[in-house]
């Protein structure tokens, strides 16, 4: 199974093991952001799902047609959980870490720190095929501890990233129980 970064259809490189982000952060500089169409590739969504998500609040609003390094991670966060929560739920998470999308100055945490800090917890935890509940607080906890110095408010994202890998993980478990569905399906209609 080819492992990705979560949030997008990239492929997990060692280099993105400890920083995520860093593997997308190029492309934006060099480009200036991205377009709808090279977002969509990148996130596997379509782009009537990105723009409903500006036009709901969600994302904040581009400016011109292309598409800013907090746009892009708020749509990597937001895709990452949405095969397991319901979307309101996704913004009303990140409105617990982050407050208002247009505004940064209430901001916890950067989201680019975030989403870094997240897909290492996931790394690790799958590495360890260890998704249980002790675990990943002790991640979490360990992750967060490290960083303690550019959060704002360590015990409220604590909480947060706890909700966040556990819905990623179910999202994946989800995906397993469709493709063994599918698996089941074909063998009923070859019987």
């Amino acid at each position: 199974m080819t492992r990705i970064i979560p949030g997008t259809t990239l492929e997990l490189t060692e280099q993105a093991r400890n920083a995520a982000f860093s593997i997308i952060s190029p492309i934006l500089e060099a480009t200036g952001g991205l377009t709808l169409s090279q977002l969509s590739k990148l996130t596997g969504l379509n782009g009537t799902t990105i723009q409903n998500w500006i036009k709901r609040g969600w994302v904040s609003s581009t400016k011109g047609k292309k598409y800013d390094k907090q746009q892009l991670l708020r749509i990597l966060l937001i895709n990452m959980l949405r095969k397991s929560m319901k979307l309101v739920d996704i913004v009303d998470l990140m409105e617990y870490i982050n407050g208002d999308v247009e505004d940064t100055s209430d901001d916890i945490v950067a989201e680019d720190l975030l989403f870094n800090i997240l897909c290492r917890i996931i790394f690790k935890a799958e590495d360890e095929g260890a998704f249980i509940p002790e675990i990943v607080e002790k991640l979490v906890y360990e992750e967060v501890e490290c960083y303690k110095d550019e959060i704002v408010d360590t015990d409220r994202l604590k909480k947060a990233m706890y909700v966040m890998i556990m819905a990623y993980r179910c999202g994946c478990l989800m995906d397993e129980v469709n493709n063994g569905m599918e698996v089941i399906k074909d063998e009923m209609q070859k019987a």
